[in-house]
């Protein structure tokens, strides 16, 4: 809660009587531990340390993990545990297109119409013609 405070407004949260240099600190260091837990996880999972394939692709399954679980690409707040639901969603997506017998590249050619999706869907003009047509159907 205190991280959230921070984030969104640092002088109200210190006005508030919150810490915001520890905040801060303690939220860089978790971050630093989160990605250390991580890049030992892909080095197992590669059985080396290779810079230039590790973590290859994976930006856009960050990206849309957290997309696919409601936040917006325009910024603004999002919920932990519905992006862990989108992650989720990703990993089924990517196994049953393997199992499907497609090959690895289908993947990111998924991937890509999805992110095409959610672009539209979340498009200004998009929603003010939802706005419009529900609007005229009440009528």
């Amino acid at each position: 809660m205190f991280i959230e405070a921070v984030g969104i407004n640092i002088r109200a949260a210190k006005n508030a009587g919150v810490n915001t240099r520890i905040i801060v600190m303690l939220t860089y260091v978790l971050s630093g531990l989160c990605a250390a837990i991580a890049g030992i996880i892909v080095a197992a999972d590669i059985r080396g340390a290779d810079a230039n394939n590790a973590g290859l692709w994976l930006e856009l399954d960050a990206i849309l993990a957290v997309v696919i679980g409601g936040g917006s690409l325009m910024g603004g707040r999002f919920n932990l545990l519905l992006s862990v639901v989108g992650a989720l969603i990703i990993q089924g997506m990517n196994t049953g297109i393997l199992l499907s017998g497609f090959p690895p590249e289908m993947n990111q050619v998924v991937k890509a119409v999805v992110v095409l999706c959610v672009l539209i869907v979340q498009s200004q003009r998009f929603i003010s013609l939802i706005k419009g047509v529900r609007s005229h159907d009440k009528t």
